[in-house]
């Protein structure tokens, strides 16, 4: 079966949400390791939290986009 144009960009998005769900996962997970182990206070600890935060935010919004924009 030929997958359209639009099906591709689909496909690419989803995996960029994907990659970014994993890696916002893990940075919260590693954050007090990382702040530790590079002598950073727990101020940075939170900007990883914050920066992980806006990630899960921004994939759920692109997320929902993709499974409206398939279910048209």
């Amino acid at each position: 079966m030929f997958r359209s144009d639009q099906d591709k960009r689909d496909q690419k998005t989803g995996r960029i949400v994907a990659v970014t769900i994993a890696v916002a996962a893990l940075a919260t997970l590693f954050a007090p390791a990382i702040t530790a182990s590079l002598g950073l206070g727990v101020r940075y600890e939170m900007l990883i939290y914050l920066f992980a935060l806006a990630a899960m935010g921004w994939a759920v919004f692109v997320a929902c986009g993709l499974w409206r924009a398939r279910n048209r």
